[in-house]
């Protein structure tokens, strides 16, 4: 590169330094599950394979190259990333959760929402059952029912048994790491992927946690734990309990639905939705997802009947977010693909004063 380095502009060789780093980077990534998800398949981002390219030929990339990273998924698909921005963090969260309303209502979504909703009102009469049958599995596989962690410096976030562990999937506290990891990856190699992905996860966060909330407060459906301490097996519903009386007993109000499982659902699908190309997270993610499910049962703190909505909600607000920051392009060899049908509309006046209104479909 010193042959070139008078035509090459200082953003590229600024870039070409950060790619050095990526052996370093591949090993610090062994250490922590998180950078290992935030890997990039391609060695160097299309864009600026192809901002190099021109810095060699003695031209200088556009802006456009500068603020963009392409991203090959496979041969008919591309994605584009725009270059993150924090105070997107902010300005994007009051609409993707407008937004997932909008799309948990929409015409291709409701029938999953309402099969959410009947799977609900179907696994209630058996809910006794499965918690009696979780907990007895879990019993004899040496599982607690109580969650205990030790400090990590000032935190309590180290699980301290295997259920613990299990439990803590779905806390926002392992996706926040997760991010932290994703975005120190992001900004050592200038992969704009994985900073968008970053950024996603803390909005799935939050915006999940706006869905669940209300939910649980207008719901109020009494925990496991709560109604089998009773003496009984069927939990009480207490429709909208006063703010007060939710704060000071919350195990009494808070079961339905799952915000563990609603929160990692969300987050998980914000990963997959944005590496398509590594097959193995929808498999592993929704193994740990379902060892957490079984987790919550056998520990009395969710009901089975708790969880449709749950994954329906935070599928929808994963996606949602997703798909509000990634731009894709579709190729067919080296053409774009254009869409099935597409209408053209015009309007005209003729001679007489009379307007006119056409509409041409091509496919």
């Amino acid at each position: 590169l010193t042959n070139y380095k008078s035509s090459v502009a200082t953003g590229d060789l600024i870039l070409l330094k950060k790619l050095q780093m990526k052996y370093l980077l591949l090993f610090l990534l062994l250490c922590t599950l998180s950078p290992a998800i935030a890997q990039e398949k391609d060695s160097i981002p299309q864009s600026l394979s192809d901002s190099i390219t021109n810095a060699l030929q003695g031209s200088h990339p556009s802006e456009a190259d500068l603020l963009s990273r392409q991203y090959k998924i496979n041969d008919k698909l591309t994605y584009i990333y725009q270059k993150p921005r924090f105070a997107d963090l902010f300005n994007k969260i009051p609409r993707n959760i407008g937004k997932s309303a909008v799309e948990m209502v929409s015409k291709p979504n409701y029938p999953y929402g309402l099969a959410a909703i009947g799977a609900t009102a179907a696994i209630i009469p058996a809910d006794p059952w499965l918690i009696r049958e979780s907990r007895s599995f879990g019993e004899s596989l040496g599982l607690n029912e109580a969650h205990t962690y030790k400090k990590l410096g000032f935190l309590k976030i180290v699980p301290a048994d295997v259920n613990s562990a299990l439990y803590f999937i779905g806390n926002g506290t392992t996706f926040i790491i997760i991010s932290g990891g994703m975005a120190t990856y992001g900004l050592i190699t200038g992969a704009y992927r994985a900073q968008s992905t970053a950024m996603q996860i803390l909005e799935s966060i939050v915006v999940s946690g706006a869905f669940v909330q209300p939910f649980k407060r207008l719901t109020g459906r009494e925990s496991p734990f709560i109604t089998v301490n009773e003496g009984r097996w069927h939990s009480y519903w207490t429709f909208a309990p006063s703010f007060k009386a939710y704060q000071e007993d919350t195990p009494h109000y808070d079961a339905m639905f799952s915000g563990h499982l609603t929160t990692a659902m969300s987050a998980i699908t914000v990963i997959a939705e944005n590496y398509p190309d590594y097959k193995w997270i929808k498999p592993v993610g929704y193994s740990a997802l379902g060892l957490m499910c079984f987790e919550m049962m056998q520990s009395k703190v969710h009901w089975a009947s708790d969880y449709p909505v749950a994954l329906f909600v935070g599928y929808i607000t994963g996606k949602t977010i997703a798909n509000r920051r990634i731009g894709k392009r579709y190729t067919e060899g080296n053409a774009l693909v254009k869409p099935k049908y597409q209408w053209q509309f015009s309007s005209s006046y003729t001679l007489e004063g009379y307007q006119l209104v056409g509409a041409r479909l091509t496919f």
